[in-house]
């Protein structure tokens, strides 16, 4: 609903109040309704507000509270805020706004760093003690909404994006060797803490630091995931009910806490039409669905509106149909690059940008489908890594790894080269205590590492580029953590998803249902020829690629000569990969400080 940024000194110098306007200025976008700024001795905030809950000037921010000596500032959207501000009013605490802001500040001085665990939603929040002079820095559990920072021994800075960071100054632009092999090993996914920029850092969801004014940092992991099997075994109709109950409480959750109007997504695809149904279940009227398609190409069709339509003509929505043409996603590609917190190798980027610009004229909300492939295993891979062989590191890269680090050698320049830091990583998130078989251990990091630096970052950065806020209700933690005790034989039954697929049966169409599964079509950035090729080729040919010296010429030279010969094992253009990484350091990084 926001962006944020602030800045804390550790040096006893004064925060820099022109670098809390460039970064301001770099946020605009995310929130367009409102600009505050305070400051407080070491300490400035800045903050522009999306108006989504409370839309009176009470709920503006920087929102201080002057009687707890806590100032905030808040991204995101708590979904049990009236239950919490019931309790807190018991409590004996007085309220001077209606919105979820404020009762983050009171929740705070009741419970403290324990509120992080009573919160319900999306958030990524900073909370000022003026008495402490300390400083809490806060992520929702899924890694929904982004928080980057950067610190060094004299001081820290956040912000909602690193290109605000980048806009106030003095942040190390250099690329780091061990996110850069993450980058390319795992389709543009960097685990945080780290990105590829190395002065450039961004909270691990479920996590939380507290800084003080001397710099003194400590961090808390107030959450984490377990994929067990529950104690008592539940029935194939158990789980179905089990999981058509939580998931249609947080459909209606995302749907009644907000005061302005609420839509869909509509792809077409079963996951949101499915979030269509359920809010037809649940007795809402006159709903806003979107959907988004472009020009068709001799190999396939352009959109999926001969699905998205039956499921607008079966529950009567208010819809909303856009058509794009091909020869403007090029066109318009660099204002998407533009709006990437991180790289994002994803090519429907482009496309959620583009629908972004045109829901964003008719709703400030949306609900969207991204999480349920990684919650119910709905993509083709994990079925074949569960027949594979070997190790959990062995089965999980075989068929998921971009480049094996032969490979990465090859392609890289050796400046950049180190240990094969990803498999590294990889089997450190696999040995995590708390998953019972190999799958589970699959889907939990999948669920709480991989999808958040993919589908989960590129849907916030596309909506939030347009002032729209984007809602996930897969990704509800109450219902993650329903469907991570489920057993992953019954996500795999029917071809994956297979109670999402049983609970939409006589919801949906069975065309819907029985589909294959699709992907956002991107005719224009799918196939690598054409003005897309002669696009990559500058890229990889220019002089700022060739001074930064990332890649070796004759790897580079070997995709180009054969640009439709070189694909990942889940079928991502490697050529593209380059192509992406480089165009994004021109466009984000390359650009001196505003």
């Amino acid at each position: 609903m926001c962006g944020i940024c602030g800045e804390l000194r550790f040096d006893e110098e004064q925060p820099n109040l022109g670098a809390l306007g460039r970064m301001l200025r770099r946020l605009e976008r995310r929130g367009p309704d409102n600009e505050g700024s305070y400051a407080d001795g070491p300490l400035a905030f800045g903050h522009r507000r999306l108006s989504i809950i409370d839309l009176s000037e009470r709920s503006n921010q920087p929102m201080v509270d002057d009687q707890l000596g806590l100032v905030l500032v808040f991204n995101g959207t708590i979904y049990n805020y009236p239950q919490l501000r019931a309790e807190l009013i018991r409590r004996g605490y007085q309220f001077f706004s209606d919105g979820d802001s404020e009762v983050i500040l009171k929740a705070y001085a009741e419970w403290g760093e324990q509120c992080l665990e009573k919160l319900h939603g999306m958030f990524a929040f900073a909370i000022w003690d003026k008495c402490k002079k300390s400083l809490l820095l806060a992520r929702d559990r899924m890694g929904i909404k982004p928080l980057y920072y950067s610190v060094t021994g004299r001081r820290l800075l956040f912000a909602s994006n690193p290109q605000a960071l980048l806009a106030a100054g003095g942040v190390d632009r250099s690329i780091d060797p061990v996110a850069l092999h993450h980058h390319f090993t795992l389709h543009a996914v960097v685990p945080a803490p780290r990105t590829v920029l190395s002065g450039v850092r961004k909270l691990v969801p479920g996590t939380s630091l507290r800084f003080d004014s001397t710099g003194a940092v400590d961090e808390r992991r107030y959450w984490s995931l377990r994929a067990s099997r529950p104690q008592q075994a539940l029935s194939e109709w158990e789980w179905h009910e089990a999981i058509h109950g939580a998931l249609r409480k947080a459909v209606q959750r995302r749907m009644t806490i907000a005061d302005v109007p609420v839509g869909v997504l509509l792809s077409g695809g079963l996951d949101s039409s499915l979030l269509v149904a359920l809010l037809a279940e649940a007795g809402v009227s006159d709903l806003m669905t979107f959907s988004v398609g472009f020009d068709d190409m001799p190999e396939e069709k352009g959109s999926e509106f001969e699905f998205s339509d039956q499921v607008v003509a079966r529950y009567g929505t208010r819809h909303h149909k856009f058509r794009i043409a091909n020869d403007s996603v090029l066109q318009r590609l660099p204002e998407a690059v533009g709006a990437m917190a991180e790289p994002m190798v994803g090519q429907d980027a482009v496309a959620f940008y583009l629908l972004s610009e045109q829901v964003s004229r008719h709703v400030k909300v949306v609900q969207s489908g991204q999480g349920a492939d990684e919650v119910f295993g709905g993509y083709f891979w994990y079925a074949r890594m569960q027949q594979e062989q070997g190790s959990d590191l062995q089965r999980f890269r075989n068929h998921y790894f971009d480049r094996d680090h032969a490979e990465y050698r090859e392609m890289i320049d050796p400046a950049y080269l180190g240990h094969d830091y990803t498999a590294e990583r990889i089997a450190e998130l696999l040995a995590e205590p708390g998953a019972e078989t190999f799958l589970d251990r699959v889907l939990r990091m999948d669920v709480t590492t991989l999808i958040v630096d993919d589908p989960v970052k590129r849907v916030d950065n596309m909506t939030m580029a347009w002032g729209l806020e984007a809602r996930v209700p897969f990704l509800d933690h109450e219902l993650v953590q329903l469907a991570a005790t489920m057993p992953p034989e019954l996500k795999l039954k029917s071809g994956g998803k297979h109670v999402l697929k049983t609970i939409a049966r006589g919801l949906l169409p069975d065309t819907v249902i029985d589909r294959p599964k699709g992907y956002f079509p991107v005719p224009a950035l799918k196939y690598v020829r054409g003005e897309f090729y002669d696009f990559m080729h500058a890229i990889l040919s220019s002089d700022a690629c060739r001074q930064r010296r990332l890649y070796q010429p004759a790897y580079v030279d070997k995709l180009l000569a054969e640009p439709e010969q070189h694909f990942t094992r889940i079928l991502g253009s490697k050529l593209w990969h380059l192509a992406l990484l480089e165009f994004w350091l021109q466009t984000n990084v390359d650009a001196p400080a505003a």
